[in-house]
């Protein structure tokens, strides 16, 4: 006879985090601050698109970074050089961040100066996926050589970000990736999703992410 009890408790901790989530949300608007959440796998390129993000739009927003890891300063180093706010995160071997640990990173970043706020996440395509982090918008990005097939692999990333960045495509003619096959699997999960090809190496394709970025910045601001 068995002499415990098993409680499903996973539920309760996504309501709770939800629900604070939506109190952050509510600060960053009084405070007239977008929170951006920038997820990805391992390699993807997400610092250097951060830091052509940065070139595009930092002379129009103040932004500000927090760089999650779990146990290194290696990115929030590359990112301070370019001149913007940053701070560094530890999750303590955690692989994601949910909304009680993104809260700590703003008042620790400190955004009463901050229009553009930048949450890098752990680089994972399933657990930060699973939290929301009271962002605004949620964005990731899926490099070319990690092939067109991942929204089938993963389809909860895909299902809740706004905007993909489709990376590294200046490495199209060597790597069997086909950017229209990628879309249609990405629309079956995501009508909505905002698609946008780019290279973070040559800069391809970042004047129309920047537009996007500006776009709702403003419209988050001024709303």
């Amino acid at each position: 006879m068995e002499g415990y009890r098993i409680l499903e408790i996973k539920q309760s901790v996504f309501e709770n985090n939800d629900r604070e989530a939506d109190r952050l949300r509510e600060e960053l608007k009084k405070n007239r601050t977008f929170l951006l959440n920038l997820m990805s796998s391992p390699g993807s390129g997400k610092t250097t698109t951060l830091r052509r993000t940065i070139e595009a739009l930092k002379d129009e927003l103040r932004i500000g970074v927090m760089e999650a890891d779990i146990d290194s300063d290696v990115d929030a180093a590359t990112i301070e050089k370019t001149g913007v706010k940053v701070i560094q995160l530890h999750t303590g071997g955690m692989c994601h961040l949910d909304a009680g640990m993104t809260k700590q990173g703003l008042e620790g970043l400190g955004v009463e100066d901050v229009d553009l706020a930048i949450l890098e996440n752990i680089g994972n395509l399933v657990c930060p996926a699973e939290f929301d982090t009271g962002a605004v918008k949620n964005a990731m990005i899926l490099s070319v050589p990690e092939g067109d097939d991942k929204p089938l692999k993963y389809p909860l990333m895909f299902s809740v970000c706004d905007v993909l960045l489709i990376n590294k495509i200046d490495v199209l003619p060597y790597f069997d990736f086909d950017i229209e096959k990628c879309s249609e699997y990405v629309r079956r999960l995501n009508p909505n999703m905002k698609i946008i090809p780019i290279s973070s190496r040559t800069g391809e394709g970042i004047g129309a992410w920047a537009d996007w970025l500006r776009e709702q910045t403003r419209a988050w601001i001024e709303g």
